[in-house]
């Protein structure tokens, strides 16, 4: 009984049909001639048929050899649709990316970097997960997950520090003229003060400058969310004073929409990182999404000033 031949032998035999010889069939393939010769007899001895009729100035098939030419022949085809598929997805990354996102980061600082990105690489479908569940990266499918804070625990994970980010006091100028500003952390007891909810508990203040550590006076909290973009819009909208990275604050501070309040002090950064399932062979949509990530994320410099006109 014939025994099943190695697809790669059935490749070699391929090529050596095209090209006529031994020879140019291993320069097509990158391969000794010595390699093709043997991987033909073993190929005709797993076949029990002899494939090439072996003559000093060219190849000829036999019945059997012809039988199984268009078979050989269509493993190539596939094998080259696999390597025409791969180049393409490494030239021009492609196909679905399944990314988890904290809402609020999203919502409230990615969504330009996103817009870009989907204009940027028309051929990847960019799926977000917003849901403040904790996703399994790899039993759930997801290609890409962006955490804030927390250690990373799953030794089967890659993981990339993208950026830490600072955490100020923000309000608006409506805020600010109506109900002033503290010139204290002591002082915060006599504002109203907008506070994260984690886990139901809210969490408190403690405000650093030049190392010196103090716990923000949180008696005059007004309100509590398990939301930094509820928060941010009610600071934006006068509500009161709130915590929230200065990246979510940046733009809106250029604009004029909110002031920094006790500016010289400032809580604990979050670190954000990307969690990913392997460093190697990672896909190129995923790296070119980190990149973006990277871009967007980390700290701008500061312009030099310009030089006053004489």
């Amino acid at each position: 009984m014939p025994t099943t031949p190695d697809p790669f032998d059935l490749m070699i035999f391929a090529r050596v049909a095209e090209t006529g010889s031994f020879s140019a069939a291993a320069e097509r393939l990158g391969l000794p001639k010595s390699t093709v010769s043997r991987r033909i007899t073993v190929l005709e001895a797993q076949l029990g048929e002899r494939l090439l009729q072996r003559s000093t100035r060219r190849n000829f098939l036999t019945e059997m050899g012809q039988r199984i030419l268009i078979p050989a022949e269509q493993i190539i085809h596939e094998v080259d649709a696999v390597m025409a598929v791969a180049e393409h997805r490494q030239v021009t990354p492609s196909g679905r990316l399944r990314v988890s996102v904290p809402g609020d980061l999203a919502a409230i600082s990615l969504a330009p970097m996103l817009a870009e990105f989907s204009k940027a690489y028309s051929e990847i479908q960019l799926e977000l997960d917003l849901s403040p569940r904790y996703v399994d990266v790899i039993a759930d499918g997801f290609d890409l997950a962006i955490r804030i804070g927390g250690e990373a625990q799953d030794l089967r994970l890659t993981t990339r520090h993208l950026v830490d980010l600072g955490i100020g006091l923000y309000a608006s100028p409506q805020y600010s003229d109506r109900a002033g500003q503290p010139d204290t952390p002591e002082a915060l007891a006599q504002h109203d003060i907008l506070v994260l909810l984690a886990d139901g508990v809210p969490v408190n203040w403690v405000l650093n400058k030049d190392a010196q550590l103090v716990p923000a006076d949180m008696s005059g909290r007004r309100v509590c969310a398990n939301s930094y973009e509820l928060l941010f819009r009610l600071a934006r909208s006068g509500a009161g004073i709130t915590a929230m990275p200065d990246l979510f604050a940046r733009p809106y501070l250029a604009s004029g929409e909110l002031v920094r309040i006790l500016p010289a002090w400032s809580l604990a950064p979050a670190m954000v990182r990307a969690v990913f399932p392997s460093r190697q062979l990672m896909p190129r949509k995923t790296r070119v999404f980190l990149d973006a990530l990277l871009g967007h994320l980390k700290p701008r410099p500061l312009r030099a000033p310009q030089p006053v006109p004489a």
